[in-house]
């Protein structure tokens, strides 16, 4: 490992190391490039702990072109990485459900992803139970069905074929943490590992996922991203649910629950309330089982009644890189100190949206602009200005 690096990232998750793929190998740039990672197993990244689904249905245009781009690169994984490349991409949609409420709100989003180019297609009741007999239509009033370009695939498979590229592309990796960040006027000149190393760098890149706004403080820099806890459950229907596709309720009848299949078994979730969503702790990544009993089952069972008769075989905790401002992600530099380059805060939708993301941030790096999709909409002025982005689809 040198002592200096052109380009220093904190952070090798999907962040981290889709800027470090595309800086190297897609745009074959001659600059040094070095990922720090404090686990290089990445068993409590947010990447590896997430319900590893991608989708369109977003009701801001920046947000559905990342996802599009990650689609378009896994459609294309076999000429970008190789014969064998696979991470179990399974093209089954989502479906999102809403009630009469909702349901300005999702043709709303619908006209948006439309003009994005996204296939996607609003279903009413009836639609809903001649596809999939074994739900009940329930407090629905319409859905958003997406036909292609949305699915689940498998994290780590998507994670290692990428982080193995940049690798062999040229890119190294440490397995430490940035302690330290040391500037001279309005430039970060180098970071401190945890290892004791001190490494000069050129540009220095905040990947650090939940742990963002603590690196961010290290350069004096308050950034509010923070983690916060979300559970995943595994569980097993001894009914058969063909052709399930990753199912959001958006009803009174279970709002915010979501349920999708893993293999012979099916995951499930629901987002939290947001009086009693909080900061985690760096450690705590505890289940609350409660959290599946009383709400998410009841709900999967009032919209599926086969789900009545499920069985918890396992479940998990991870940690979101939650932005407190608006939920959207913080992508590009600093205003004023020019080589801190920002991205994070993707609030939950990171693992879709990390190789879009990192395409974005490596151009800013080559080329000094953005050259694909302008995230220019997520740039860190925007907190100081209160200028908030706004999201319908958070999930």
């Amino acid at each position: 490992m040198q002592d200096r690096y052109d380009v220093v990232i904190a952070g090798g998750a999907i962040m981290g190391s889709s800027t470090a793929w595309y800086l190297k190998k897609e745009l074959g740039w001659s600059g040094s490039v070095l990922v720090v990672e404090k686990d290089p197993t990445y068993a409590r990244s947010a990447t590896m702990l997430s319900a590893a689904s991608i989708r369109q249905q977003f009701s801001t245009p920046e947000n559905i072109r990342l996802s599009r781009y990650g689609i378009e690169l896994m459609h294309s994984l076999k000429e970008r990485f190789g014969p064998d490349a696979d991470i179990g991409f399974h093209e089954e949609g989502y479906l999102t459900l809403a009630s009469e409420a909702g349901v300005p709100i999702l043709k709303s989003n619908h006209a948006i992803q439309m003009a994005e180019g996204s296939d996607i297609e609003l279903i009413g009741p009836d639609e809903i139970a001649r596809r999939w007999p074994y739900f009940s239509t329930e407090g629905v009033a319409l859905a958003a069905y997406g036909r292609s370009g949305e699915g689940w695939f498998d994290a780590w498979m998507w994670l290692d074929m990428i982080r193995k590229s940049a690798k062999a592309a040229g890119a190294d990796y440490a397995h430490a943490a940035v302690v330290g960040i040391e500037k001279e006027g309005d430039k970060v000149t180098s970071v401190t590992l945890s290892d004791g190393r001190k490494i000069a760098c050129g540009t220095f890149v905040n990947a650090a996922g939940p742990a963002a706004g603590d690196v961010a403080k290290l350069a004096g820099i308050e950034l509010p991203v923070e983690p916060r806890k979300r559970f995943v459950y595994v569980v097993h229907c001894r009914e058969q649910v063909p052709n399930l596709p990753m199912l959001i309720d958006g009803t009174a009848v279970a709002s915010g629950v979501y349920v999708r299949p893993e293999g012979q078994f099916f995951i499930c979730g629901v987002s939290p309330d947001e009086e009693t969503d909080a900061r985690a702790a760096d450690d705590d990544f505890d289940v609350d089982y409660s959290l599946f009993d009383e709400l998410i089952w009841p709900a999967l069972a009032t919209r599926i009644p086969a789900f009545e008769a499920l069985k918890l075989i396992r479940a998990w905790a991870g940690h979101y890189d939650f932005h407190t401002f608006d939920h959207n992600a913080v992508v590009g530099r600093h205003p004023e100190i020019s080589n801190f380059v920002f991205c994070n805060g993707f609030s939950g939708h990171g693992c879709q949206q990390g190789p879009g993301a990192g395409r974005a941030v490596a151009e800013l790096i080559a080329f000094g602009e953005y050259r694909s999709i302008d995230l220019s909409v997520f740039g860190y002025d925007r907190l100081a200005a209160g200028r908030k982005v706004v999201e319908a689809n958070i999930i």
